[in-house]
Order: C-alpha cells, then structure tokens, then sequence
C-alpha cells in the first residue's frame, strides 16, 4: 500500500474526492505553498497534524516548521492531515496510502514524519495516521526503510503516555533544535548509517528524547522504581530546551493561503511567547516560559505585506496572554491602518 506513485495517487483522487465531505481538504493546490524537487533534496519531512485540516491549517507553530524545514536548501516539508472518517474509509478502499498535500506522496517515502501534539485530545489520532500512512504503529516494530517518527508541541511536557509511538520527541521550541536534528538525519543517511546508529546521534542533542533508549524498572525486592537508561549517551534527565530570543528570521515571510474556511480564517501572527501571569492552573504558560517578545517594527512590517499578499482581512496576534504585550497598543493601531479601507477611517 505504501508503494504508490505520487501519479496514481493523484489519478485515484479523481475518484475518491467526489464522493468525501469537503475534498478541499485533501486536494493541495493551495497559494504559498512550497514545492520543492524530490530527487536533488537530502532530508524530506512530512509534517502530519494529527487533526482535521481546518484544525491544522490554523495552526500557528506547523507554519512555523513548514518555514523552518523549508528555507533549507537541502531540505523539504510538506503537509499532511488528519483525515475524516469518511476519507479514511475511501483510502481504505482503494488501497491508497495517506499522502502529503504538495506531492501526493506517501508518508512512508519521507525520511521523517513530524507530528506535533497540541492536545490530549490527538493521542488517538497518532496511531490512526501512522496506519493509513502503512507506517509500524509502535517504534520497536519499524524496520531499516521507515521513516524516523519525531513527535513534538505543549503535550510533550510528559511524553510517556504516547512514547511508543516515536523513534524521537524534541522536548521544547523547534527553533532550538530542528536544524541539529535534520542535520543528524542528512549525514546519517548519506553515511548509510543503521537506523539505531541515527537514534542514537539524535540522542546527544539536547532536548531530544528517544524513548527506546529508557526504561522504567518497577520497584522489586524493596528497591525503589527508577528510570534506567540503556545507552549512555543518552542524557537523564532530558531537559526543555528554548531560544532566548525570537528571530525575525524564523517566522514563514509568506503564509499558505487554504482554499476551504478554517477554524481561525484569518492571518495568524505571533508577537509573544510564554505569559507574565504565571496562573498554577495554566500547563502552556510554563510549558512556553521564559517570556520573550517579537520586535512590534517588524511584526508591523510584516503584517502588512503579508495582508497585501494574502488578501485576509483580519489578523490574529497570537501569543498566551496578547494584552500583557508591551506594545499592544501601538501594534493594534497599525492593524486598523493596515485592515481598514484608508487610514482616514481607522483614526
């Protein structure tokens, strides 16, 4: 099943889509977005969300990765998503593979399938892709020509419950770390190294855990339970890891703009990470700490060519707490004079 080229995938959509709720979902051709030569390129990510399309594509980190993968010469991401039950049934049905939105390939033909986990909520769904994908659920069962599953986002805080399911999870921003980790993954595979050899490279960046590397002993003869750790190069415990400022550079100059209407239809732009409050109840305001702001010049500056560019008439500023951005006032005026018909009317 996951032998199929990216034609006959394309060819057998002509039939499938008719017959599904919304094919838009599941058709690609959307402006911005990237595609890049198969063949000339080292490292090839899927990014599968392991939600519906309208969920994803509203999504500011996976714009985020995309951007991140991307501006690499020697890299490609392309999308994939979550499909309805109806969709999956028709894959089901012809034999086909989930396939990503730019080339209609496989995600078994991917040298790494990224899945960020926003919520508990998509721990289902996690096992769901990787069998339409013809992908081994668990780690321990992939063999040698399967991609490398890396897992990342908020819920990664206590990877555990779904640890199985990954060769590797970074624990913490993508910006940290994701460069290292496709650099391991390029020179691996060019080395021709065994699949264990890559976990275990991937193992001495921080950040990153690979789960195969640990194991729980349950308390025996009066001992105390502990976490072992079976290859020494792994680090105990791994720790979060984050950039101390956030790079301009790092934010997707354009933005993919979906055909279908998404849960946020509007343009998405992060000015702040982590929160001032500190409230004991909020999992993400720690999870994101410390506090760190985008330039409001440049997000200014981007907001407006990325409205030109776009034609979205309402823009998202997105961070856990925006009314505590110290320039919130000054950002939100410049979004009326950029929204509004002329600048007369926003005064």
């Amino acid at each position: 099943m996951n032998h199929r080229s990216p034609e006959s995938v394309r060819a057998a959509l002509d039939t499938i889509l008719p017959g599904v709720e919304k094919p838009t979902r599941y058709l690609g051709l959307e402006r911005n977005l990237v595609r890049k030569d198969w063949d000339s390129t080292a490292v090839r990510v899927a990014l599968a969300f392991p939600d519906a399309y309208e969920i994803g594509m509203s999504h500011q980190g996976t714009r985020i990765l995309y951007h991140l993968v991307n501006r690499r010469p020697d890299a490609l991401a392309e999308r994939a998503f979550a499909p309805m039950p109806d969709m999956a049934a028709a894959l089901r049905e012809h034999q086909l593979p989930l396939y990503s939105l730019e080339s209609y390939r496989p995600l078994a033909a991917f040298h790494v399938v990224g899945i960020s986990l926003q919520s508990e909520l998509n721990y289902i769904n996690i096992p769901y892709l990787l069998d339409l994908a013809g992908i081994a659920r668990r780690a321990v069962e992939r063999d040698e020509h399967e991609p490398i599953v890396l897992g990342g986002g908020p819920c990664t805080a206590n990877p555990e419950p779904v640890a199985d399911f990954f060769d590797a999870i970074l624990i913490g921003d993508g910006e940290a770390a994701l460069d290292a980790i496709l650099d391991v993954i390029r020179d691996g595979r060019a080395a021709d190294l065994s699949r264990r050899e890559i976990l275990e490279r991937l193992a001495a960046i921080e950040g990153v855990y690979v789960p195969s590397f640990y194991r729980w002993r349950p308390a025996d003869g009066g001992g105390e339970a502990r976490w072992e750790v079976l290859f020494d190069g792994a680090a105990m415990p791994v720790k979060r890891v984050w950039v101390d400022r956030l790079n301009p550079d790092d934010q997707p100059e354009e933005v993919i703009v979906p055909f279908a209407e998404v849960i946020q239809d509007r343009l998405g732009m992060e000015i702040m990470r982590g929160c001032t409050q500190g409230c004991r109840f909020c999992q993400a305001g720690y999870w994101y700490r410390p506090v760190r702001e985008h330039d409001p010049k440049v997000v200014a500056d981007r907001m407006e060519r990325q409205v030109a560019d776009t034609g979205l008439e309402e823009i998202g500023l997105l961070s856990l707490s925006t009314a505590d951005y110290s320039q919130v006032e000054p950002l939100v005026y410049n979004c009326l004079l950029y929204t509004s018909p002329s600048p007369r009317d926003a005064t």
